[in-house]
């Protein structure tokens, strides 16, 4: 049977291991908005099993919410990095500087 704490202890892995990609990779901008899904991804795995567990539905109404804030975010994120790549040929983090006030 598997229990609360091993879909805790998976959420905590996902996040960690998110974290870590945010950390460790810093060039290259689309694998940042991926470590960035999965560690909402890894929120919403906590929200679902504590909604399970406590039988009540709004952690999972909840989640509903993320995802719908998650998918714009991504929708979004991902039109200006195509327009950052077609003005500056890169998406090297470093070389985007021109957004700086």
């Amino acid at each position: 049977m598997i229990s609360l704490g091993h879909f805790l202890t998976l959420g905590g892995l996902l996040f960690a291991l998110s974290l870590i990609g945010i950390f460790l990779n810093r060039k290259n901008l689309i694998v940042l908005l991926m470590a960035i899904e999965l560690m909402l991804l890894a929120v919403n795995m906590n929200f679902v099993a504590f909604s399970h567990y406590l039988g009540d539905m709004a952690g999972q109404v909840f989640v509903f919410f993320i995802l719908t804030v998650a998918a714009a975010e991504s929708a979004i994120g991902l039109a200006i990095l195509v327009l950052l790549f077609r003005n500056k040929s890169s998406i090297n983090v470093d070389e985007l500087n021109a957004l700086k006030g």
